[in-house]
Formats: structure tokens, C-alpha cells, sequence
């Protein structure tokens, strides 16, 4: 059979069906009929079909092992929060997941418990203490928290080229009866990179490319569902209007102002600093 306008879409999506796996071959077919009613509704000229395989192009040749500019697309779309919500349809209890985000790094070092992740780096000491719990309240022993974070500028790792060792990330080991005790210091909000086709195209729009402070939280213990999650620092800016639509009340935490003295961790800090509380609830597997 010859291709036309009308018979195009169920000739492509007919051929896709024959993926050997059935899953596939449902994930094809469907995206198919998506994208031909897409370009069907909009009456796609040949420029602008162009114009989006360039777009792509660029997205993909600035991307490597520390930025993922297709990861950012997802995110700005609110495709990936989406994504996320299918999939973690967790208990009210238990603590909800949100974004990756683009700034993931794999292989961060292993640490004790209120080992700073800062390492001298300037900015206002914070501490995050608190369990890791099921949704019954009972402790989860020795759970691996793996955090990062941007810095007091909003600059992650992965956007210094320069830095090659690990820089505000690391995995935390809570104790036998689940607490765990972070210090860093106090992250700022910042702007998604907009040095890339993901800014090209927010930059043609009023939409805020900025995100609301937070620290960045990802535990894969057996036997509970892994949690990405946020904690957002309460009364940042941004928390309304994030860019990734990452934020969620259960998420925003107060940064309580303390005196120098006697650290959550049981040190001395001869400075005063912020205090964040937060039990993780983890989902049964």
C-alpha cells in the first residue's frame, strides 16, 4: 500500500507493532499516533520539523557524564515529574518522591555519620539531622543516604569542569537505630544552565528558569522502594514558580537559626548555624 496523508499514521504504527517485545512494541505504536496527531494538530511546517531535529542535535552534543541536557528537557517540560508520580505512588506516610535532577553523579564517597560534605567551602554551616523510618515508625538501620547539592553560589559540581573529586555530594550511613546527621552548608536557589538549548528555549518565554534552595536526597535500601527526593529550605524563593515543578509541601523544611555551641552531630562550632529535622519515611518494597 502506497502512503497518503490519511493512511500514513496507521501504516507506521502497524510496522512498530511488530517489536518483539510487547511492551515495545505498545510504547512505539502509541508514540507514533502521539506524535503524528501532534504535528497534524499544529500543521508542522518542514522548517519547524527542522528546526526541533536541531534543537535535539544540540541537546544531545553538550550532554556527557556531568550534564544531561535531555534530562533538563524532561524536567522543564514536566515530563519527569510526571514520570515520577506514576511511578511512586507512595503511602501519605511515607516521606514523596520528586526529581533527579540533571546533577547526579554516581560513586560519591562513602561517610560517617556528620561528616562535613563542604570541606572548607565558604558559605553558612548547616546541619540535617533526623531517622530514616518505615511507615510504622520503625528504624531503618544503617541506611545509605547519598545527598548533593549546589553551593552558596547555586553552582553545582558537575557545571565546574575544573573539579575532579567529589565536591558537596556524598553518602551518609545513618546509625543502627536509623539517625543520621549531615553537615554542608546552606545551598542558594539557582538558575537551570541556560547556556544550552534548554535556555535557548526558556529564553524565548516568561517562564522563571530558577529553582528554590534544597538539598538533593537519593536511598536504595532492600526492601523499600527508592526514594529521590528534596528538601526545599522554607521561605525560599522560587518554592511557587520552580522550574522542574519539583517542589511539594511534605518536602519544605525550616533552616532553624542556631547559636554557636554544641553541633546536632555532638561537636563544637565555634559559629553560628542552621539546623534542618527531617525523618525520611521510606515505602515497603
Amino acid at each position: 500500500m502506497y502512503v497518503d496523508e490519511d493512511n500514513i499514521t496507521d501504516l507506521a504504527a502497524r510496522r512498530w507493532a511488530t517489536a518483539h517485545s510487547p511492551r515495545q512494541a505498545e510504547l512505539m505504536t502509541a508514540l507514533v499516533r502521539h506524535l503524528h496527531a501532534f504535528a497534524r494538530e499544529v500543521q508542522m511546517t518542514e522548517d519547524e520539523w527542522m528546526a526541533a531535529i536541531q534543537w535535539l542535535t544540540a541537546a544531545g552534543q553538550i550532554s556527557n557524564d556531568k550534564r544531561q541536557e535531555l534530562i533538563l528537557t524532561s524536567d522543564v517540560l514536566g515530563l519527569s515529574m510526571l514520570v515520577v508520580q506514576l511511578n511512586n505512588r507512595f503511602s501519605t506516610r511515607a516521606t514523596p518522591a520528586t526529581v533527579l535532577g540533571p546533577f547526579h553523579i554516581d560513586g560519591s564517597p562513602a561517610v560517617p555519620y556528620g561528616f562535613d560534605m563542604s570541606d572548607g567551602i565558604a558559605g553558612t554551616p548547616l546541619f540535617v539531622s533526623g531517622k530514616v523510618i518505615d511507615v510504622d515508625g520503625k528504624p531503618v538501620p544503617n541506611a545509605v543516604l547519598d545527598a548533593w547539592q549546589a553551593d552558596a553560589d547555586g553552582t553545582y559540581e558537575a557545571q565546574l569542569p575544573e573539579i575532579d573529586e567529589a565536591r558537596l555530594r556524598a553518602k551518609y550511613h545513618a546509625r543502627k537505630d536509623g539517625a543520621y546527621c549531615i553537615r554542608t552548608i546552606a545551598p542558594r536557589g539557582y538558575a537551570i544552565p541556560m547556556d544550552g538549548p534548554v535556555g535557548d528555549l526558556i529564553s524565548t518565554t516568561d517562564i522563571s528558569h530558577f529553582r528554590p534552595a534544597h538539598v538533593h536526597f537519593l536511598i536504595d535500601e532492600p526492601g523499600y522502594r527508592k526514594l529521590i527526593t528534596h528538601l526545599f529550605q522554607e521561605g525560599s524563593e522560587y518554592l511557587d514558580s520552580d522550574v522542574v515543578f519539583g517542589t511539594k509541601d511534605a518536602l519544605i523544611v525550616r533552616f532553624t537559626e542556631k547559636p554557636a555551641g554544641t553541633a546536632p552531630d555532638g561537636s563544637r562550632i565555634e559559629q553560628p548555624y542552621l539546623h534542618a529535622e527531617y525523618d525520611f519515611v521510606l515505602q515497603p518494597d
